[in-house]
């Protein structure tokens, strides 16, 4: 199957972390809104427009990183994503509140049972963003097609 009938994922990280950009890392030491400190999870995004405003809405208004990368990937060809949408979502899935977005997700990385879910996004929430589960005996599958320099627009840091 050519790769570009692959499901295409995106990532967006410092150029320094762009070799480890899908071990979940980050997201263990640090957590996340889907996953707690200590669980690794791969957080990346269906189009680079959508991986860029997810970046964007955690920067300070000064703060445009000059050091990024956008990293192009693909799931394996035969691989099943779910999706978590509706009544499978925790209420108020949005909300600063992540314990039950983040027991969802721990317990969803234990079972190994996938190795990629989709999830809305909070800032557009009609976009999805995926979770891949580096614990997936299937990680080792995804395959990175291109890492880029990526930098934002200057415009989208000046208050006026």
């Amino acid at each position: 199957m050519p790769e570009s009938s692959r499901r295409k994922l995106w990532r967006l990280c410092r150029e320094v972390h762009a070799a480890d950009a899908f071990s979940g890392e980050g997201a263990r030491l640090f957590g996340g809104r889907w996953n707690s400190r200590g669980v690794p999870m791969v957080y990346a995004s269906s189009s680079l427009a959508l991986a860029t405003i997810e970046l964007f809405v955690h920067l300070e208004p000064h703060q445009m990183p000059r050091d990024l990368v956008s990293i192009e990937a693909f799931l394996p060809e035969d691989e099943q994503v779910e999706s978590w949408e509706g009544k499978l979502l925790p209420p108020n899935w949005w909300s600063d509140e992540f314990g039950p977005m983040r027991a969802q997700g721990d317990s969803w990385i234990r079972s190994r049972q996938s190795l990629a879910v989709l999830v809305p996004s909070v800032p557009i929430r009609q976009e999805w963003n995926l979770l891949l589960n580096p614990r997936h005996p299937r990680m080792s599958e995804v395959t990175v097609h291109a890492v880029q320099p990526f930098v934002f627009d200057d415009r989208m840091f000046h208050i006026r």
